[in-house]
């Protein structure tokens, strides 16, 4: 919907507040017309139901208005001595229409002094866990975030199991589009796994001022635009889905708006500079390790590396020792019990399952060992004696494709050599033909919502031929510090600014082998309580923050005994 749709539709619900409330006005000393003024009659109507005023400002809130709406009804029939839990309950499931028959009764009378006070433990239960809905829900949806590295794609500048809390104020709030969503939960409601919100109707898209602009090498969390899918890691049929609801990303903005940007060899270039990355960038590449003696795995994870694969053979494997092994094993190899391997993660398999199936399990000493790894890492590792060299993978040859954006050919970029490509920004032109229209078309189409056709006479936009195009909204490119391991802006294209959810500011807890179940998870206290940006080693805030809310409850508790002792 439009604003002028949504226009309209506010007025309709206008007309609709006053001919089911008018006599209710008059009943309770207010002229009747005050029920046709918009927003004055919520004022008014708030001094009928004896709530304070400020409640008006939740009512235009996206997703909270739902919750204040059947808070309201109920509040006006309670007000007018519909106390009764039938006529709650027809007032909710009418959407308020019941109200109309209270309206239009021979004598509604109007209870001025009623108590505001609920009558039984569960309605006090209940009126505290809605406005601490409605509280969070604003916190939620406007101010912080919390958000959970689920993959390795910002390894190791942000590492999986990082709990984030994300500002959401920063690069100025997103007000929800959606605005019939179950509220808390993101696009699927948990336990029962269906969709949590409607498709329609949608506000337009709308942005709070902002502390902010984002700049390059900021880490944003964003919704991923070329989303197609309901949930996270479930194989299922695409979907579409709003802005709003579509997966959120976490990726490092390397590229601006009207920037050129291009990779070389695996380095990020803007506007012909090398990238330089902020202090705790850790950016990493794919490697291999070349040892003519053999490439030790506990060597390398004595050194705090993590990031490899182990092979074993087993001599006497069974279906039931296959199966218990299987949580550990990324793929196996092997056709007969005498060449049987499997691979593994750095942690290996283990050794209590070895023992426990009498396994004849030895790992073998490769002479060549794929590794993902920093620059910095790459260059410690080959002053290793045991090493004979580290060479980073690095995809020179370029063929036409397309698996990366645009996803079109003949163009041939890839992973590593990448462009030049300028980034869109609000109100710069740019010329349209059939080399630039594959790289715009879907801002053209889907982000900026043109009718587009493009026939052997050239291309028209909204019925027009075009052969220039002006961007309404800024873009930005987005990529992950695993630069082989990140699915980004390289494979599906430019990130819209109506896509921008905020800002990561704060780690409030860590954890180490967080896809490996609960039971598994192993504190990084060393990450509790620390920024996300800085310069430095990072630095935890959670004794401070412990010492603090104890100070805080100490002087509460002083508080409270010397009055009771007053």
């Amino acid at each position: 919907m439009n604003w002028t749709e949504w226009f309209l539709f506010f007025i309709g619900l206008q007309l609709l507040h006053f001919s089911g409330t008018w006599k209710l006005y008059k009943v309770a000393g207010y002229a009747p017309w005050k029920a046709a003024v918009p927003v004055y009659n919520a004022v008014v109507l708030m001094r009928i139901i004896n709530r304070p005023t400020w409640w008006v400002i939740l009512l235009f809130i996206p997703v909270v208005n739902l919750i204040m709406f059947l808070v309201i009804w109920v509040e006006t029939l309670r007000s007018f001595g519909k106390n009764s839990s039938k006529d709650t309950f027809l007032g909710i499931v009418t959407l308020g229409l019941y109200i109309f028959t209270l309206n239009y009764s021979a004598h509604p009378t109007h209870i001025r002094d009623r108590s505001l006070q609920p009558k039984t433990g569960l309605g006090e239960t209940v009126s505290s866990v809605l406005f601490a809905v409605v509280a969070a829900t604003i916190v939620h949806n406007y101010i912080f975030q919390p958000f959970i590295i689920p993959t390795g794609s910002l390894e190791k500048s942000l590492l999986i199991g990082d709990f984030l809390i994300v500002s959401k104020f920063h690069y100025g709030a997103r007000p929800p589009m959606t605005t019939a969503a179950f509220p808390m939960v993101h696009d699927t409601l948990p336990l029962v796994g269906v969709k949590s919100y409607l498709n329609k109707p949608q506000l337009p898209y709308m942005r709070l001022p902002a502390l902010q602009k984002i700049k390059q090498n900021d880490i944003v969390v964003f919704s991923w635009p070329a989303d197609t899918v309901r949930r996270f890691f479930v194989k299922e049929k695409g979907v579409r889905k709003p802005i709003d609801k579509k997966s959120n990303y976490v990726k490092r903005c390397v590229a601006l708006p009207g920037d050129t940007l291009e990779i070389i060899n695996g380095l990020v270039h803007t506007n012909g500079k090398h990238l330089e990355l902020p202090d705790r960038a850790r950016v990493q590449y794919s490697h291999t390790i070349y040892a003519e003696a053999g490439i030790s795995s506990r060597k390398l994870a004595e050194q705090g590396f993590s990031d490899f694969t182990r092979t074993y053979k087993i001599d006497n494997i069974t279906q039931e020792s296959f199966n218990a092994l299987l949580p550990y094993i990324i793929w196996q190899s092997g056709a007969t019990l005498e060449n049987f391997r499997v691979y593994t993660g750095a942690k290996g398999l283990p050794v209590s399952l070895i023992r426990q199936y009498r396994l004849n399990a030895t790992e073998l000493l490769e002479k060549r060992k794929d590794i993902v790894l920093t620059l910095n890492e790459a260059a410690q590792l080959r002053s290793q004696s045991w090493t004979d060299s580290v060479v980073r993978k690095i995809a020179r040859v370029k063929s036409a494709n397309t698996a990366f954006f645009p996803n079109r050919i003949p163009y041939d970029w890839n992973e590593d050599n990448f462009g030049p490509l300028v980034i869109p920004k609000a109100g710069t032109t740019v010329n349209i033909n059939s080399t630039t229209w594959p790289l715009y078309k879907k801002i053209i189409q889907d982000y900026e919502k043109n009718q587009v056709a493009v026939t052997s006479a050239g291309i028209s936009i909204n019925g027009q031929p075009a052969d220039s195009y002006t961007f309404k909204q800024n873009y930005y490119w987005m990529m992950g510090d695993n630069r082989h391991r990140s699915e980004d802006s390289r494979y599906w294209g430019f990130v819209p600014e109506d896509h921008i959810v905020g800002k990561p500011v704060f780690i409030w807890f860590s954890v180490d082998g967080f896809n490996d179940g609960i039971k598994n998870w192993k504190i990084r206290w060393d990450r509790v309580f620390t920024t996300v940006g800085g310069e430095g080693e990072r630095t935890s805030y959670l004794v401070p923050f412990l010492v603090f809310i104890a100070l805080w409850q100490g002087v509460a508790w002083f508080r409270k005994r010397k009055k009771a002792t007053a």
